[in-house]
């Protein structure tokens, strides 16, 4: 049985008693869909470390087992339970993971710092999972990013740099897009934590591009939903480019509406390529207005 939302770990044992079922709730669906996802080193040490975050207060009530007695080598004697010994241990499986997840924003922070010596100004993708995303950095700088249609497929933020020719000086003009992590609505805290590296790269940038797919059902629900985490962001991001995805897939009377209510934003196919010209020389307006030189 799976709940849409997010229950404790005395819900959990209460409605498993109940009903004779295992019972899961939002977070844990999440972070499954994640474990799947992660390919990289950086992707599954979040993973884990949310995982162990989740499953820490979930430990009790796992059976007569978990309350007998233990002792040996590496307990702290023979009147402790199991339960407090694969406690220390996940607590102490945390503390290292903590370090390395520092570690990595550490290294993230220096690669930003050095594209910000190098004057290039940098966009964030951002969107609702499944937006499309991966698919439009693909197609603006014909790159390979991992892009699948599916939730989650991408869970570590790749940068790649874009050139533009300037429409009134023809001059190439560099910048890099940095594909990021879909957001959901209610974001679980401990996925918040754990991808503080990744979610950095969207505060760190001089701009955003916020990706919807216009093809949802849902579409309004889910820029409501993304602006809301970039709300809650400890630093306020920079301005922001509204950009309609798969255009090619909505319906017409879907796009009036969306024309109506956004009249500012851009809307494209990044799989079927329609759009990207004019998209690319609003990004340079974007970076321009960013840096205060528009």
């Amino acid at each position: 049985m799976v709940f849409d939302r997010d229950l404790s770990p005395a819900q959990v044992r209460n409605l498993e008693a109940q009903v004779g079922v295992r019972v899961v709730d939002r977070t844990e669906v999440i972070l499954d869909i994640f474990a799947q996802r992660a390919r990289t080193g950086a992707g599954k040490l979040q993973v884990e470390l949310a995982q162990l975050e989740y499953q820490l207060p979930r430990l009790t009530g796992r059976g007569i087992a978990m309350s007998r007695l233990g002792g040996g080598i590496g307990t702290r004697g023979p009147g402790e339970t199991q339960l407090e010994t694969e406690r220390r241990a996940i607590q102490r499986r945390i503390a290292r993971l903590q370090r390395d997840v520092d570690q990595l924003q550490a290294h993230r922070a220096r690669l930003r710092q050095r594209r910000q010596q190098t004057e290039v100004p940098s966009v964030a993708v951002v969107g609702y999972t499944n937006a499309g995303k991966s698919t439009l950095v693909n197609a603006l700088t014909q790159s390979e990013v991992y892009a699948a249609d599916q939730l989650f497929a991408t869970l570590d933020p790749t940068t790649r740099r874009l050139a533009i020719a300037d429409p009134e000086t023809q001059a190439l003009r560099t910048l890099v897009l940095t594909d990021t992590v879909g957001f959901i609505r209610d974001l679980p805290p401990s996925l918040v934590d754990a991808f503080r590296a990744t979610l950095e790269e969207v505060t760190e940038a001089d701009a955003l591009l916020h990706v919807v797919d216009l093809s949802h059902p849902d579409w309004r629900h889910q820029i409501r939903a993304v602006m809301a985490i970039l709300a809650e962001m400890p630093i306020t991001p920079g301005p922001i480019l509204l950009v309609f995805n798969k255009l090619d897939q909505a319906e017409s009377d879907t796009l009036a509406i969306a024309q109506d209510e956004f009249p500012n934003a851009l809307f494209i196919s990044a799989q079927a390529r329609l759009g990207l010209g004019h998209l690319r020389a609003q990004l340079l307006q974007l970076v321009d207005y960013a840096s205060g030189g528009a």
